[in-house]
């Protein structure tokens, strides 16, 4: 690790290569595990909604089981999120990269992600996932003698073992920590090391070792994509639109599920839980009885956006829609646990499948659009959603990238402008509070301080450095970085 006096981005070689051993130790237990999880999701869902269905006589889940099936679910993640751990962290403000967990949560992580995502409720795989793969690092590595910064790094690099196994390979991994350490500046690459070793190691899983094929891994790619030979001045206006509205309802996503959650002090964990599952599944069913399929409502949404982009109707696309953004809230709200991305690629790709419907868009590029602004409205990053986008669509669409930069950049930039709003509002309101309420009891008011300058301090009529004048808005807040108001002056009400 660093020492006094060098620089932030210098880590001696030998900590480095140390780690580096330490991450490629971590790469195969914790792709091991991911697998296994995946495996197990799949299959318990399988067999809930395809088999359990036909031993009770029906052809598909009958509408009691629609309902009853989330609501199990949110019973079974109340109890798992008794266990240490609490379930791992809640999906509400996103992925949560870095730090290094317990090993004794990983029964309460691994339970409440199995009682959430094969149930029906819409979340994705990704957080159960990195909070696994961190713990399998800091368990493998627990009889080396590192610091608490070292291990951080181990455990980040089982999450980057992890998330390789899910999101088709190292790169997706590596960028998506890349983007979320930014605030670590230069030092975020060589600490970056050991995860991309650890997730090239996980991902020889699905590629196999010489003569070994590998374990049998779906891929991302979507199959049967038409070829996108040219990108039309019409496709660039859609990613744009898109990218607006992907901003937009994930903003509308965040907010209703943060109130939902609010309500837990008053209603119980257990109560809001089975009443988020059972809100769930009637939205399944009433997008049933409006002529959509219940299955697209439920579940993070990945294994149906082909079905969606190539539904032909612009009423049961909007339908799908509207029923998946509440059941996407309800599901962050309500305490579940999972990811907030793949539902947010589903949604995105839902704006992006009007215009397949209405001005016969080409599907590869609309799945391309909609991958890179519903990854980016809701990360709040910029180059992982548009390297996932070229994942999903595959060879067929690598001209449609360029189109998805687009609507990946409008998406972010709109989330943006909506911190930006939101900031200054909470500003605004703030200083009214201020300017109008009465001082607490047992106060007094602030002295005024002498006209005197302090030694150092700014002369009249000189504007603070960093601190614009009136009228002039601040501006935008970084994508992903907390919003919190600035810390009130002496003499202030906070």
């Amino acid at each position: 690790m660093p020492q006094a006096g060098e620089p932030a981005s210098h880590v001696p070689p030998r900590d480095l290569a140390r780690l580096a051993l330490l991450g490629a130790l971590v790469g195969l237990p914790a792709g091991l595990v991911a697998f296994a999880f995946i495996g197990l999701v799949h299959e318990l869902e399988s067999w809930l909604w395809d088999d359990l269905p036909v031993l009770l006589g029906a052809d598909a889940p009958p509408w009691y089981l629609v309902l009853a099936l989330p609501v199990l679910g949110g019973l079974l993640v109340h109890l798992a999120r008794m266990l240490p751990g609490d379930g791992g962290a809640s999906p509400i403000h996103g992925l949560h990269l870095g730090g290094a967990p317990r090993p004794r949560d990983a029964w309460g992580v691994a339970l409440a992600a199995v009682a959430t995502l094969p149930f029906g409720m819409v979340l994705g795989p990704e957080a159960p996932l990195i909070a696994l793969g961190a713990i399998v690092g800091t368990w493998v590595t627990s009889w080396a003698r590192m610091t608490d910064q070292g291990r951080t790094v181990v455990a980040t690099a089982g999450s980057g073992a992890a998330m390789s196994t899910l999101f088709g390979g190292p790169l997706v991994a590596g960028l998506m920590l890349l983007e979320g350490g930014v605030g670590a500046g230069a030092l975020v690459i060589p600490l970056l090391v050991p995860a991309l070793v650890s997730a090239a190691v996980a991902y020889t899983l699905v590629t196999g070792l010489g003569s070994w094929a590998g374990l049998p891994v779906g891929g991302l790619a979507m199959p049967g994509l038409p070829e996108y030979e040219t990108v039309l001045v019409r496709d660039v206006v859609v990613a744009v639109l898109v990218g607006v509205l992907a901003a937009v309802v994930a903003r509308f996503v965040r907010r209703a599920a943060t109130s939902l959650a609010g309500l837990e002090p008053r209603l119980g964990r257990g109560p809001l839980l089975l009443l988020g599952g059972l809100a769930v599944g009637v939205l399944a069913l009433v997008a049933d009885a409006l002529g959509a399929d219940p299955q697209e409502v439920l579940f993070s949404g990945q294994s149906s956006i082909p079905d969606l982009v190539a539904s032909g109707s612009v009423a049961a696309v909007l339908v799908v829609l509207v029923a998946k953004v509440l059941a996407y809230a309800v599901s962050l709200g309500a305490g579940f646990r999972g990811g907030p991305i793949f539902p947010a690629i589903f949604m995105g790709v839902a704006f992006a499948s009007f215009a397949v419907v209405t001005v016969d868009l080409s599907p590869t590029v609309a799945i391309a659009v909609g991958a890179g602004a519903g990854m980016a409205a809701m990360t709040r990053m910029v180059v992982s959603p548009v390297l996932f986008a070229a994942l999903l669509v595959g060879r067929p669409g690598l001209d449609a990238v360029p189109v998805a930069v687009i609507a990946t950049v409008a998406a972010w930039l709109g989330s943006a402008v909506l911190d930006h709003r939101d900031l200054l509002g909470r500003r605004r309101a703030d200083a009214d509070e201020a300017a109008t309420a009465a001082a607490p009891a047992g106060t007094a008011l602030p002295v005024p301080a002498p006209s005197v300058p302090a030694p150092g301090a700014l002369e009249p009529g000189v504007p603070e450095p960093g601190v614009p004048e009136p009228g002039v808005p601040r501006p935008a807040a970084a994508a992903g970085a907390e919003l919190t108001p600035d810390p009130p002056a002496a003499g202030e009400r906070p």
